[in-house]
Parts: structure tokens; sequence; C-alpha cells
């Protein structure tokens, strides 16, 4: 059971410039792809089980495969992902477990992959999505019961 059952209807005017954040995020020139990709990555890290349950059915309603979505954890010796996709997730990772360790190699691979307006918005998602798993593991917050 949640620690807290709607923290929208608790804080609404928080909770609304959460999701108008997450909406401009959304409208932003990454693909919907990697927007998922570094969602299921970074809520894996952050033991965000709500928000991993979210996004794989999010990636599988996209089109994404699911041996891409089971192979996402452990990207580095997977063959399934693009150069732009591995700088993503790459710098998904060290933003999210340590934010200070995004070194210039992880950046620089964003940058070799990404326009200067994609990789603002990749920064953007990856904190955007760190800021709802932090709500959504610490409150417990449970996905819905699917069979």
């Amino acid at each position: 059971m949640s620690r807290l059952e709607n923290i929208a209807q608790l804080v609404p005017e928080v909770y609304k410039a959460f999701l108008q954040a997450e909406q401009a995020v959304q409208k932003g020139p990454l693909s919907a792809t990697v927007r998922e990709l570094v969602k299921i990555r970074a809520s894996q890290i952050n033991g965000c089980l709500f928000c991993i349950d979210m996004h794989i059915h999010e990636a599988l309603r996209n089109g994404e495969t699911p041996d891409r979505i089971y192979q996402v954890s452990a990207w580095r010796e997977s063959e399934l992902y693009t150069d732009a996709e591995r700088a993503a997730l790459d710098y998904a990772e060290a933003a999210t477990k340590q934010p200070d360790s995004v070194s210039d190699e992880v950046w620089n691979a964003v940058t070799a992959e990404f326009k200067p307006e994609e990789a603002a918005y990749l920064v953007a998602q990856v904190a955007q999505i760190n800021l709802w798993n932090r709500i959504a593991a610490p409150m417990h917050t449970r996905p819905p019961k699917r069979g």
C-alpha cells in the first residue's frame, strides 16, 4: 500500500507543476524510444517498481521489442542498441547513480550523438524521471495489478 494515496490531491499545485514539466519534456525532439529507455533504466537503478512497470508498458505500446526491454539492465553487453541509445543510457546511469560523476567521456558521447537541443532534453528527461522515482519509490507506490 502506498504511504500517500494521492499526492496529487494533497499538493495539487506542486503536482501540477511536475506534470507540466513532464509534458514539456515529452514534446521535445527526443524519440519516444530514447525517452522510455532512459526512464526504464533510471527507474531500475532507483528501485522504483511503479515507474519500471509504467515505462515498460509505455515502451511496448510505442513498439519497443521485448528483447530490448529484457536487456536494458545489461545494455552494455547487448548488441541491440544504437550508439545514440547507448550514449543516452550511459548518461542516464551516470546522472542517476551519482550526478557529479557524469564524466567528459560520457558527455562527449551524448554530444556526438545528439544535437544541443536534444542533449538538453535528455538532461531534462533524466532529471524528470529521477524526480518521479523519488516520489513513487519512497511512498511505496504500486503498479496496477495485471494478471
